[in-house]
């Protein structure tokens, strides 16, 4: 979207100084910053002021400061990070409507799913990556195109009330529940705790709006009662309005099924792997179909995505293993997931190389344990990447990983998976013997 820097200071409340001059969409890394964007710097590990002189360079127009300008169109806040989202407020007002989804697993596959069934009918925007905290989600309104039909939000929870605030901006019309499962149990206590967290979403809802609810996790289920809109329900085993019949999967682990909604029936072939894509693939059929997009729309678009990288991707090497990577990041729900679909792939030897499972607190050795349990009784051989917490058989770099991984050969498979903290995708550029991409972070 498209701001003149002095309609950001106003909605602000704060002082510009240089020429008024305009800017579309913003960003937080100086690095990725394209030209005519807003700069951001965010204070954290590292002050994102250092990098001003470097963004204007790169083509920014203006930048928010909390210290003194540094030339250039400067708009003089007290807090940058507060600002940017108070940005989003603004640019969600340009947005005819906004949909939010959370849950502990399957957010961002969702977001994906959902944006492209959108855009077969609508104008659309959403999240990229998985831009959504109070960073990424108003980056994503101002980058949205004007127009904007729909603009579809990933809503991340660390901490009970971000999702409420969150949701102050994006004031979501749809809200979509994928699961609650055990992540951020360090900082929200159990699974309970954690359901009170996703729940923010329906609450937020307005009553001439939807709650679209997994049927099949009872957590999720129950928070038809936090709201005042009404519920779509989808599931594959639970009653519910949108249904998956006739499930299969083909060795690839791509599932096939028949799609049944209230707007109809359609046969749905997905190019994603896993069984467990199939709820995810549900959860944007059932937002969708709300939205109005045809039912024949919804089913090409969920058959054409691929899915974001490092997220169950299954890759055949010539005269090597097959390779499930699913190393974005990783919970027990989502470890136990890419288990079973390594032990569902046809193979002699199958090895999972685990990494740490993050922000699981007091629940972090105990569900270890169950994942390599579990896994050893599908027949699987279980290392971990720089943890025992798996059990003795461990490696500690990305050399001797790379070297466990180049025992396997042809008819084996392997799995990588892991919490973004494992950097598990080190050991997929060394094993491919490639230059690790660059992931662009933040100027913090």
């Amino acid at each position: 979207m498209r701001f003149l820097a002095s309609e950001l200071a106003t909605h602000l409340g704060a002082e510009i100084t240089g020429p008024d001059v305009a800017v579309e969409g913003a960003s937080i890394d100086s690095r990725t910053l394209r030209a005519g964007q807003l700069y951001v710097p965010i204070v954290a590990n590292r002050d994102g002021h250092t990098f001003i002189p470097a963004a204007l360079e790169t083509g920014a127009p203006a930048y928010l400061t909390s210290q003194d300008p540094l030339g250039a169109t400067a708009i003089r806040v007290p807090d940058t990070a507060a600002a940017l989202l108070a940005l989003g407020a603004l640019a969600r007002e340009r947005v005819a409507a906004a949909i939010g989804i959370t849950g502990s697993v399957g957010k961002t596959t969702t977001k994906d799913l959902l944006a492209g069934c959108l855009a077969t009918t609508f104008t659309a925007t959403a999240s990229d990556r998985s831009f959504n905290n109070e960073l990424g989600l108003p980056l994503t309104l101002m980058g949205a195109r004007e127009g904007t039909g729909w603009v579809v939000l990933e809503m991340g929870v660390r901490h009970s009330g971000d999702i409420t605030r969150l949701c102050s901006v994006a004031r979501p019309e749809v809200g979509v529940l994928t699961s609650v499962q055990m992540a951020h149990v360090e900082f929200l206590g159990d699974l309970n705790g954690v359901a009170r967290a996703k729940g923010e979403l329906v609450s937020a809802l307005p009553a001439s709006g939807v709650a679209v609810l997994n049927q099949d996790d009872p957590r999720v289920r129950a928070m038809a009662a936090l709201g005042a809109c009404p519920v779509l329900g989808y599931a594959v085993t639970a009653p519910a309005d949108v249904r998956a019949e006739n499930v299969t999967l083909d060795r690839e682990l791509r599932a096939r099924f028949r799609l049944a909604s209230p707007w109809g029936r359609a046969d749905i072939q997905l190019a994603l792997h896993g069984a467990h894509q199939i709820h995810n693939a549900l959860a944007a059929a059932a937002a969708a179909l709300w939205c109005g997009v045809p039912i024949e729309a919804v089913a090409e678009a969920l058959g054409a995505n691929r899915g974001s990288p490092w997220r169950m991707e299954v890759q055949h090497q010539q005269d090597g293993p097959s390779l499930i990577v699913d190393c974005f990041n990783s919970v027990p729900a989502s470890a136990e997931a890419a288990v079973r679909a390594l032990a569902a792939l046809p193979a002699r030897r199958r090895l999972a190389l685990l990494g740490l499972m993050a922000e699981l607190g007091v629940h972090g050795e105990p569900e270890h344990r169950r994942i390599a349990r579990l896994a050893r009784e599908l027949g699987i051989e279980v290392v971990g990447y720089q943890t025992s917490l798996y059990g003795d058989a461990r490696v500690d770099g990305t050399d001797d990983a790379v070297a466990l991984m180049r025992e396997l050969s042809s008819g084996d498979a392997c799995l990588i998976k892991g919490s973004r903290v494992a950097r598990l995708e080190d050991v997929m550029a060394a094993y491919a013997r490639e230059e690790q991409p660059q992931s662009g972070g933040v100027d913090a």
